[in-house]
Parts: structure tokens; sequence; C-alpha cells
């Protein structure tokens, strides 16, 4: 500490105390920033179980938010007690690393400071990617292929089986509105053939080795022969007569 007078040193130990002070007050204050509180008591739910995630972000947030905040301060408390030590010691003042003296100018703006300017460590970002996605393909929420000619199955067929049964959508934020019904809220609602070129390969089928071709009297079908599409060569039990036949 020889590179610093008593007069500079005792301004230093001043600043030190007095934030010392000051970090355990806010702590005190903001109780722990509310982590002694259980997420339960905060929401006033008993449990989670049946909400859905998306009900809980804000809940999230504030407790990460929380958790960071409290880090900060104690990381800085301990450089304050860990510089007191120091001056306590005599080692106060002397960079960690390369061992010279730290100005008092850098000092006097940072007390707590345990490094020079050019042995201060850097914070570094990671920008690491996993390996993985070297050879994964993409997900299927990046594989819609609705601008290509593409008729097989994408990822915009393996979402629509999945929003069938169900999301966090209600018909009052459809982007239709004569939409009122949860079984309206699939996307294209039924337009696409699901990975089929044309719409009677939905209901035509044949026997394993193609001799015989039957007809799947399937939604797809009836729907079919309504919109006045189908023949009566297409059903068994059609009437030869009538080539725009009904079924229901």
């Amino acid at each position: 500490m020889s590179h610093l007078t008593q007069e500079q040193l005792n301004n230093l130990q001043q600043k030190l105390m007095d934030r010392k002070v000051e970090l355990e007050r806010r702590m005190v204050y903001n109780d722990q920033h509310g982590l002694g509180e259980s997420e339960r008591d905060m929401t006033g739910e008993l449990s989670h179980i049946d909400n859905h995630p998306g009900d809980l972000a804000s809940e999230m947030f504030e407790r990460e938010k929380d958790l960071a905040l409290q880090d900060r301060v104690d990381q800085e408390l301990q450089r304050v007690i860990f510089s007191l030590e120091a001056i306590h010691h005599g080692r106060y003042g002397v960079c960690l690393t390369c061992g010279q003296p730290i100005p008092y100018e850098r000092l006097e703006v940072l007390p707590d400071t345990q490094y020079c300017v050019k042995d201060t460590p850097r914070e570094r970002v990671s920008r690491d990617r996993p390996v993985e996605e070297e050879v994964l393909a993409p997900a299927f929420g990046k594989s819609s292929m609705d601008e290509h000619e593409y008729a097989a199955f994408d990822g915009e067929d393996a979402w629509q089986i999945v929003e069938s049964w169900g999301n966090s959508n209600s018909p009052a934020l459809a982007e239709g509105n004569e939409i009122d019904s949860y079984n309206e809220m699939d996307i294209e609602n039924g337009d696409d053939q699901g990975g089929f070129v044309e719409v009677y390969e939905n209901f035509v089928a044949t026997n394993i080795d193609g001799s015989e071709v039957f007809i799947v009297r399937s939604p797809q079908y009836v729907d079919y022969l309504n919109r006045g599409e189908g023949s009566y060569l297409l059903d068994p039990h059609g009437d030869p007569d009538d080539d725009n036949e009904s079924f229901s």
C-alpha cells in the first residue's frame, strides 16, 4: 500500500464501509428480493399443475429477475468485505493477477476493485452451438413446404394434427370473425389434403398387390360426392343414372 497515502486510504476505507452499510440495508429492505416468499404465497395458487405455462410467465420472469438482483448485490457485498479485509491486512490496492499497484484514481471510482485495468476479467458471452446442429435436420416447426411443390407430410401437417387436440387460443382470439367454436380453430380448417395431391387419394385404396381397388367411405369421400365431384363408378352402391348422387 506504499503508493497510497494515509489520507487516501482513509477515504477509500470510508467509501467501502458506507457501501457495505448500503448493501446490507438494501438486502434487508428488499427482504432478499422476495426470495424468502414461496411461489404459492406470491400467486395465491395452491397448485400450478392445472395452469397453462403461459399463465406463469410473469411470475417466472419476476422470480428470475429477483435471483439476478440478489446475486448481483451479494457479489458486490463480497467484494466490499474482501477489500475491507485487505485494508486490515495491508494488501489493499494491489492487483490480484499481476501484483502491480492499482492507481488511486481507479480505486476512487471503484474502491472494491481487485484488478488493474489490463487484468480486469472480461465477461464473455458464449456463441458456441451444440455440435448436433451440424448433422440434425431442421425441426418440424421450420419445415413448412407450402411455398414449394411439395405434397408429402411436412412440419405444418404435424402441427395441424397436434393443434386439432387443442391449444391455448380461443375463438375470441381467432383471426376469423365467424369462428365461434373450438372445433373450427384448426389451421386452414381442413383445406389441406394432408400430403395427398388429389382429393380422391384420401379415400381410394388398393389391396397389397394393387389388383383390386377399394373405396373407403370416409368423411372426405362423402364430402367429395356431396360437392358434385364424385361419380357412381367410385361407389359400389351408387346409382348409375345419377353421377352426382348425394351421400351423408
